[in-house]
């Protein structure tokens, strides 16, 4: 089975994550800069997550170049992954119009803790489908970075009830750390002869 269905089904439903996104977000109804100032932790919301989800797309999208077929296991690891991704828009409302709150923050850490596991469960069976020494292989091999996120999503989670502002730190910090394509998958590519 090829890979572009696989890959389009996953553009649309990230195109409509990032709608549902901006949706939430109210005009106000007063034309001055001050009706502006409730909307403030909404659109903070709204940019961090629309940078998350820009760098799963970007991700996902670089991955798949190395892809040469997919199969069951695959389409539902890229599922499980959308799953959870479906669920930013909705962490994202729930932090932003509670002014960035424990509890609201810590279950966007939740889903971005469980969004980044998703992506590493789709990468390992990706790289089973794929086998030793192909081009997924050699670019996913070493999983460092994505154990480090895993790890500070988590602590992120459990700072929120201490400091919430480490805790947005820390998800902010996360997003720097994978803003650039993952390099790995880059090399990879570059390896790798010509497929589109």
């Amino acid at each position: 089975m090829g890979r572009n269905r696989l890959e389009a089904f996953s553009d649309g439903v990230i195109a409509i994550i990032i709608t549902i996104m901006v949706l939430e977000m109210k005009v106000p109804h007063a034309a001055d800069l001050a009706a502006l100032r409730p909307i403030v932790p909404i659109f903070l919301s709204y940019l961090l997550s629309f940078v998350y989800v820009g760098i799963y797309w970007n991700n996902h999208h670089h991955l798949f170049h190395l892809v040469r077929q997919v199969d069951g296991r695959i389409l539902w690891a890229n599922l499980h992954l959308l799953f959870w991704l479906s669920l930013i828009p909705f962490v994202t409302g729930w932090m932003g119009e509670n002014h960035f709150d424990r509890l609201p923050t810590a279950f966007y850490g939740g889903v971005l803790f469980c969004a980044g596991f998703a992506f590493f469960i789709l990468t390992r069976v990706l790289l089973a489908r794929h086998g030793h020494g192909s081009a997924i292989d050699r670019a996913l091999r070493n999983n460092r970075k994505e154990k480090i996120s895993m790890a500070v999503y988590a602590l992120g989670v459990a700072m929120a009830f201490v400091q919430v502002w480490i805790a947005q730190a820390l998800y902010i910090a996360i997003a720097i750390l994978w803003l650039i394509p993952d390099r790995r998958v880059e090399r990879a590519l570059a390896e790798s002869p010509a497929r589109d």
